[in-house]
């Protein structure tokens, strides 16, 4: 391990994001977004999302951990550590409450500086993604989110008030977090925005989609991926230094059995999970297999003429993606029956599972980067990696091994794929401080380097603690990777 050499300006650091960590749901006017509707769960009850406010229920996104009050202890103990950057998301309800106001709201402007200033200040590059599972709720009323193409012009306002707000303290940008999560079953109405017809679970199954459904969801990427295209014209335009990158929620899926049915089956799951958004972000144009995934999800795509010369324009600089767990597919009923894992995926008999049944892949980490850097060509990113486990607060710390462990491997599987010859430009492990889960909504399900003292009905002091990862991560930024 004390072998592997990482580029001289890798960026290490941490990740966040806003809807999971800031609370003041209602502080300096701030809008309602879709996140301030989505319930407490655990790993057995799922989260629910709710038209109105449930006076019985937990909406954990209305105080998180208070970090938009606290945001300089935070950012001082993430400054302890060494980082090098800190991915953070700006709540488009602080900037436009509503989503299509025709003033924008000062003081949410004049928070996210101070928080910006305050990362330059301890030399902390900030990265920003533009809309991490927060969309105004006004619009999901309004226009059922981004199945309406009018939400490209809101967005696109947003966009360049930040961008023009912040062109001197902001060059990383990444547009739409994890933008492919609705074709995994995912991110409908966390990502976008659209107003589901029940109480139904967030992480839902997407081989159940309905043809409507689907419809509605190739569409809605189609309007995200023109809005991302268009604010990276505009963004350039802005300041020709800015960096773009796309955000994907990474796939890794393995043949259950060496069956080729099943080697199929792993192949077109990859091909249509990670490369579907990948292709039109980075590459500017649809994959050759689109027309017959929309033909399997029965979807009608509806496009204008001058679209594809915009999606040709507005490619991204580099592709950041998040990783936690890989699976296996197979053709096998039973087996997915009997053996399925939180995505819809076949547990994979050679690999532990976090208590949340996430199975720990660190090998797939690298096979992903590979495989994705041979595709695009394009730097990558890891920008989010972490593992969420019960943690046990004693004398004022956390005694956190198996955090370490996990993220040491993790960390060596980025090292060996830089050998193989993959470009990274950095990692920033996920929930570099205790927030909310966004599968689960549960405080419980910890991820970071600093405990909260916060439980799953939003009790406690909020007071921060260092657990022993913090001090190992330190030393892993200070040597720059070579003592894991």
């Amino acid at each position: 391990m004390s072998e592997l050499q990482f580029p001289k300006e890798f960026f290490w650091g941490g990740a966040t994001a806003s809807n999971q960590c800031e609370g003041a749901w209602e502080q300096d006017n701030k809008g309602e977004s879709c996140a301030d509707h989505f319930t407490a769960g655990t790993k057995d009850a799922p989260r629910r999302f709710t038209k109105e406010f449930d006076p019985k229920a937990v909406y954990p996104s209305h105080y998180a951990i208070d970090h938009y009050n606290r945001y300089e202890e935070d950012i001082r103990l993430f400054a302890e550590m060494g980082f090098k950057m800190y991915r953070l998301s700006i709540n488009w309800t602080r900037i436009f409450p509503h989503g299509d106001d025709a003033k924008l709201n000062q003081a949410g402007l004049d928070h996210y500086r101070k928080v910006l200033e305050l990362c330059r200040y301890y030399d902390i590059e900030p990265l920003v993604t533009m809309s991490h599972y927060e969309f105004p709720y006004h619009l999901t009323q309004k226009w059922n989110g981004w199945e309406d193409r009018r939400t490209i012009d809101c967005f696109v306002q947003y966009t360049k008030t930040i961008m023009h707000e912040y062109k001197d303290l902001v060059k990383y940008w990444l547009t739409f977090n994890e933008i492919n999560t609705p074709l995994m079953g995912a991110g409908v109405t966390m990502s976008l925005g659209m107003m589901p017809e029940a109480e139904k679970l967030v992480f839902g199954n997407a081989e159940q989609m309905s043809s409507k459904e689907a419809t509605q969801i190739v569409n809605g990427l189609h309007h995200q991926f023109l809005a991302s295209a268009q604010t990276v014209i505009e963004g350039r335009k802005i300041n020709p230094d800015f960096e773009f990158g796309c955000m994907i929620a990474s796939n890794i899926v393995y043949p259950y059995t060496c069956k080729p049915a099943d080697v199929l089956a792993a192949w077109k799951q990859q091909q249509r999970t990670n490369f579907y958004c990948g292709d039109v972000m980075v590459r500017g144009e649809y994959a050759s297999f689109t027309e017959a995934y929309h033909k399997d999800l029965q979807a009608t795509l509806e496009t204008l003429p001058e679209d594809a010369d915009v999606l040709q324009a507005g490619t991204v600089d580099f592709y950041s993606f998040s990783y936690y767990m890989s699976g296996c597919a197979t053709t096998d009923e039973e087996v997915l029956r009997k053996n399925k894992n939180v995505f819809s995926t076949a547990k994979n008999p050679y690999l532990e599972a976090s208590e949340w049944g996430w199975q720990i892949d660190p090998e797939g980490l690298r096979y992903y980067l590979n495989e994705t850097y041979s595709r695009y060509r394009v730097p990558l990113f890891i920008v989010e990696n972490g593992l969420g486990a019960r943690d046990e607060f004693v004398d004022g710390t956390v005694h956190d091994e198996y955090r370490i462990d996990y993220l040491r491997k993790h960390i060596t599987a980025v090292g060996e794929a830089i050998a193989d010859g993959a470009v990274v430009l950095g990692y920033t492990m996920w929930g570099c401080i205790d927030i909310v889960s966004a599968s689960t909504g549960e405080m419980s399900k910890r991820y970071g380097f600093i405990y909260v003292d916060m439980d799953d009905e939003g009790e406690g002091t909020l007071n921060r603690y260092r657990k022993d990862s913090f001090y190992w991560y330190k030393n892993v930024i200070a040597s720059n990777g070579a003592q894991l």
